[in-house]
């Protein structure tokens, strides 16, 4: 019987464990979920279903979420999900892919939790991880990863307790995330990019919801499409020159931090993820 995976990766992390999990279980297919947005309903064909994504707020992101709603997930006999995050709690993302999946009369048979490098430069004290940083967080991973492979090759019910929360959030920012991600938002609209931005294009390229278009060899985050926040443009720039613009109650500081991409993915595997016009 086959494996399908559907995974959602801004950065590389969560396309990173996507494919380490493939090399684990035969006969596994990797489905970039951004690619089948535009059907109506999304009708699986493995026996095995697995989703494989970031932590947003928190919380799983919305575009998942939805994603899910959209499944026909008859075929699946087995559903496992595993998420990669910064250390910030997340057991909320798991509480709201149930209840999805039980309206579809499925269950969540197992889920796993990893610590990877944070991808989020936008706040004051966030730096980027080191070589012997990923190292550790890889070494960790590996293992993990070979623990849930027999879980889910067994068919086993797995249920990670979340005892590894290196980055703790009081119980109102967790709500406010997790309320917040339920309500439709243009968070692109604090992208912009400065004068180190030489027009190269990498941006466009890289955003998943296809929300920037270049014009006049500058990128616009285009009002009428919705962004994913996956931070791809961000993390992606060659020049580090997007940008984040601080709100009136929030402060970001992208223009002294570093970025991030995972050490395994490309400009080109990022936006492999995209529908294709």
């Amino acid at each position: 019987m086959t494996t399908e995976i559907y995974y959602f990766s801004g950065t590389g992390n969560s396309l990173h464990v996507a494919k380490e999990l493939q090399k684990r279980l035969p006969q596994t297919n990797l489905i970039p979920l951004v690619s089948l947005l535009n059907q109506d309903v999304i009708e699986t064909k493995g026996d095995t279903v697995g989703f494989v994504f970031p932590i947003h707020f928190a919380t799983v992101p919305m575009i998942v979420k939805s994603f899910i709603r959209k499944m026909d997930l008859k075929s699946a006999n087995y559903v496992f999900a595993a998420t990669t995050r910064e250390g910030t709690p997340c057991s909320s993302a798991f509480k709201k892919i149930e209840k999805v999946l039980k309206k579809k009369g499925k269950s969540l048979d197992s889920y796993l939790i990893l610590n990877m490098a944070s991808n989020d430069p936008k706040f004051k004290g966030w730096h980027q991880a080191t070589v012997k940083e990923i190292a550790d967080f890889e070494s960790v991973v590996q293992d993990k990863l070979d623990s849930f492979q027999h879980v889910i090759a067994n068919k086993l019910k797995y249920r990670a307790d979340d005892t590894e929360i290196t980055h703790p959030v009081n119980f109102f920012f967790e709500f406010l995330g997790s309320v917040l991600s339920e309500i439709p938002s243009d968070y692109g609209k604090a992208y912009y990019a400065d004068e180190n931005c030489s027009g190269c294009g990498v941006c466009e390229k890289v955003c998943l919801s296809q929300k920037i278009k270049m014009v006049d060899k500058k990128p616009v985050w285009q009002k009428t499409v919705t962004c994913f926040a996956c931070d791809a443009c961000l993390n992606f720039c060659p020049a580090q020159a997007v940008q984040m613009r601080s709100g009136r109650f929030i402060k970001f500081h992208t223009d002294t931090n570093g970025r991030y991409t995972h050490p395994y993915a490309t400009v080109n595997d990022i936006a492999a993820q995209k529908i294709m016009e």
